[in-house]
């Protein structure tokens, strides 16, 4: 039913218990997976050497937290058995873009997402990635909550 299912990750513990969904849905369908850290690729919004600088040691940082995010669901995945496993690291200055456009680009048909559970102020002022996601999105979402 479902052939590429796409997983979403910011190394969190939600992530990590969608990546847990995403490994049964995907050992029932012979599904391939494909795990996704997006990163916004220009952050800063200023002029200069020190803009410079500060954008290069973000980019490094962001690249190394991506890594470690998807070696845990990678690994994550591999625990429970699953081989046909891609990993990606995305861009988008906001997160629900970059996970629809690597949706297209991967061809996923279903996409497995984590939710933090925010209500109220929290929820207004911290927004909710998976919310605008299942706002746009013209797949399948399956949404894990905390």
């Amino acid at each position: 039913m479902f052939s590429n299912i796409l997983i979403p990750v910011d190394g969190s513990t939600t992530a990590l218990s969608a990546v847990s969904k995403a490994a049964g849905l995907a050992k029932t369908f012979g599904s391939t997976v494909t795990v996704l850290y997006v990163i916004d690729p220009y952050p800063f919004t200023g002029v200069g050497a020190d803009f410079a600088y500060g954008q290069a040691q973000y980019l490094t940082a962001a690249t190394s937290e991506a890594n470690t995010a998807l070696d845990g669901a990678k690994n994550a995945l591999a625990q429970a058995g699953i081989d046909k496993v891609k990993t990606v690291v995305g861009e988008g200055h906001a997160v629900h873009e970059g996970i629809m456009r690597a949706a297209k680009e991967e061809g996923a048909d279903l996409i497995v997402m984590g939710s933090h559970g925010r209500r109220g102020l929290e929820k207004l002022v911290l927004g909710s990635v998976t919310q605008r996601v299942l706002g746009v999105a013209t797949i399948p979402v399956l949404v894990v909550r905390e």
